[in-house]
């Protein structure tokens, strides 16, 4: 007669127990599910080394994903509890304008397409590097509180991109553009008097969208900032020029979306965005009179000073 024992019985049921491939699939979901928002956060964190194929952020995401692995793996009796819980917390996001799981295709989306588009940064400014010249007469100029100068900006932004859905947290910038792309298509370059700086009011260009580079800056800034934008004036060798605050690489991947393939499709067709880094990691995008689009290539002139419109 045999004898079974405990050992036996476990070794037996082992044996005839049918093993399924089920808790490895539910758990390899729950990775993907765990790895692409923990990368989204690293990359927008980590420092980019601008690596030949991005190999930086490929072994950043394979490190992600090969850890959460190994402790998903560790844990499979929790597993299910852990997808429940995830999936509940996206959903909630989702239902009550968190982050959900729209958040989370979109933010992958603009770094994939930040990623794939590579933009170019330019060197990164320190601030009041030398004292700009005509300060008090340009501050003076940039009439942002002029009804004249926010009626203009408030009339760009009826014409232009008024139909544009679903980005509102970047409402103001989308306006900004607007009033950059009013006044890009229409200006009309005059120069100073011989021998003399004439430095125009924004409410003086406005008249006839004419003048020269600091006329067409103090313009640009006054109205970017009329409409709750923040616009700081370049001075390098022989020229002015403003650029607009997007703010974190996080804000600039999805501005970077929205330029090539929303806002300004046709004018960045296959071209990439040129941009500053301040002191602060803040990135700031070129609205200068030759650019076609935001963001577009900057004159290869020595930056001397920058000049922020608060």
């Amino acid at each position: 007669m045999i004898q079974f024992n405990n050992s036996t019985y476990l070794k037996l049921k082992d044996k005839l127990t049918v093993k399924k491939p089920w808790d490895m699939i539910i758990i390899f979901i729950l990775n993907i599910l765990i790895t692409i928002p923990v990368f989204i956060i690293a990359h927008q964190n980590f420092i980019d080394l601008n690596w030949f194929w991005h190999l930086d952020r490929i072994i950043i995401f394979l490190v992600i994903l090969i850890s959460i692995q190994l402790i998903l793996r560790a844990m499979r009796r929790v597993t299910l509890i852990s997808i429940f819980l995830y999936l509940i917390i996206l959903f909630i996001g989702t239902v009550f304008g968190g982050y959900g799981f729209k958040s989370v295709f979109d933010d992958y989306k603009y770094m994939m397409y930040f990623m794939s588009e590579n933009p170019n940064p330019q060197d990164i400014i320190i601030s009041k590097l030398l004292p700009f010249p005509n300060k008090s007469k340009i501050e003076s100029a940039i009439e942002f509180d002029n009804p004249k100068v926010r009626n203009f900006a408030i009339m760009s932004t009826s014409k232009h991109f008024k139909d544009v859905k679903g980005y509102h947290e970047y409402s103001s910038i989308i306006h900004c553009f607007a009033v950059f792309k009013e006044i890009n298509s229409r200006w009309n370059y005059v120069s100073d008097p011989k021998g003399k700086d004439y430095i125009a009011k924004a409410s003086e260009s406005l008249m006839y969208l004419s003048g020269d580079c600091d006329d067409h800056s103090i313009l640009m800034a006054a109205c970017v900032k009329s409409i709750g934008g923040t616009p700081r004036l370049i001075h390098t060798d022989g020229h002015i020029y403003p650029e607009i605050l997007i703010g974190s690489k996080k804000d600039f991947e999805r501005v970077n979306y929205l330029i090539q393939e929303v806002l300004f499709k046709d004018e960045s067709k296959d071209q990439v965005l040129h941009y500053h880094i301040d002191e602060y990691h803040q990135i700031w995008l070129n609205l200068d009179y030759t650019a076609k689009y935001p963001g577009g290539p900057f004159l290869n002139e020595v930056i001397l000073g920058a000049l922020t419109v608060y």
